[in-house]
């Protein structure tokens, strides 16, 4: 494929508008925490003010985005959550430019960025003080960063290269479930370059490696610069490393039951969503619901089978990364050392599954013609009807959560 692509920066931007409108409309309600706000929102005001250390079982980069929303617009509401919007419109326009940069067609990249803004679980994300949204913006940014590096010449594939390298190293500043794609994105590279030099040209593949490794590492180790300038405690070189096994002790530690938990084989079928909010709240009852676009998420999984089928018999290079993109990161929890699972963690597992349905509508399109439209009206329609427990508007009462629960494990 030529690396000459055109140029969809009206339709980037028309999405990138429509996803951020979305995301920030009505934003401050409700007006108290929100699930781990609780958490995260006084973490992020002591680390704001170089307090001291705090919430230590997590990387700072995440709250400390936290804190400049509440230094830019207030300790409110609106402070806590403005650039966790931010980090939502980051993810839908970088599923955009994977696939655009992935397949050279805007339809395919249209339609899986208008599929990523109508899952449910990025739109609850995208309004919420927590990690996993900055995190999830971060890889998605980063490995489109490295995908156009591909399309690079000159010293423009170094620079895109040593981005997408930074933005996975920020990544993992937020959250280390970032980790592991960093060692995902290493290996796709390697195997994609393997025969191509067109691929990432003038880059070896030990030097993309090692840069990779230095600065993804180097970004990471940056965001616990603010430590450095704690009044109480404060970080020092020697401790940087001590710092580093205190948080892996605090994560792999067992915790007791919780009524949320559920295990990382259950997540794709959206068995165990979470109650995020249901409470009275700003004069009504209201509710947010953690919850995957069932369109999305089960349609996704035949989308996930449809691709992996035609990149194993046709060798078709882009079907088959995106099923391996999906598999990989649902496989990584079977190994990952937490003693509870919960279904935010499959927060990025369903992003691809965004990108595996264009992916798919785009392999087929000859047979399928305008089924990715159809699939999107119903992704629509179903962002429509289960909004109202998505974006905690006003209910009707106690027991109306009732109307949308599909599977009783929803209660």
């Amino acid at each position: 494929m030529s690396r000459s692509l055109p140029r969809p920066l009206a339709a980037a931007v028309l999405i990138g508008l429509v996803a951020q409108a979305l995301f920030a409309w009505r934003l401050a309600t409700p007006h108290t925490y929100v699930f781990d706000e609780v958490h995260y929102v006084p973490a992020a005001e002591v680390l704001g003010r170089l307090w001291g250390p705090t919430n230590t079982e997590h990387p700072l980069l995440g709250k400390t985005l936290i804190a400049l929303g509440m230094r830019l617009f207030g300790n409110d509401p609106l402070g806590w959550r403005a650039l966790s919007t931010l980090a939502g419109t980051g993810v839908v326009l970088g599923v955009f430019a994977i696939l655009w940069l992935g397949l050279g067609r805007l339809r395919p990249a249209v339609v899986g960025a208008l599929l990523a803004m109508l899952n449910f679980t990025v739109f609850v994300e995208a309004r919420i003080a927590m990690l996993d949204g900055f995190m999830a913006a971060f890889v998605v940014l980063g490995l489109a960063a490295l995908l156009w590096a591909m399309r690079g010449t000159g010293g423009a594939v170094w620079r895109r290269w040593l981005l997408g390298g930074v933005l996975l190293g920020l990544a993992m500043g937020c959250k280390w479930t970032a980790l592991p794609y960093v060692a995902l994105a290493g290996a796709g590279f390697v195997w994609l370059r393997r025969g191509r030099p067109d691929r990432w040209p003038g880059l070896p593949w030990a030097a993309g490696l090692g840069v990779l490794g230095l600065a993804s590492g180097g970004a990471y180790l940056a965001t616990f610069l603010p430590a450095f300038f704690y009044a109480s405690a404060p970080m020092t070189l020697g401790r940087l490393i001590p710092f580093q096994l205190d948080m892996y002790r605090q994560q792999t530690e067992v915790l007791p039951a919780h009524a949320y938990q559920s295990p990382w084989y259950s997540w794709p079928f959206a068995y165990r969503p979470i109650w995020y909010f249901y409470a009275p709240a700003d004069g009504a009852q209201r509710g947010i619901l953690m919850l995957g676009n069932p369109a999305v998420m089960w349609g996704g999984l035949v989308a996930v089978a449809a691709c992996l089928w035609a990149g194993l018999r046709h060798r078709a290079t882009p079907p088959l990364l995106a099923a391996l993109l999906w598999i990989a990161s649902l496989a990584m929890w079977a190994v990952i050392p937490k003693s509870l699972g919960f279904y935010y963690y499959y927060y990025l597992s369903s992003i691809w599954l965004a990108i595996a349905l264009a992916v798919a509508f785009d392999w087929w399109r000859d047979r399928l013609r305008y089924a990715d439209e159809a699939f999107l009206l119903l992704s629509a329609v179903l962002f429509v009807h289960f909004y109202p427990i998505l974006a905690a508007t006003a209910l009707a009462g106690p027991d109306t959560f009732r109307r949308w629960m599909w599977l009783h494990s929803w209660i």
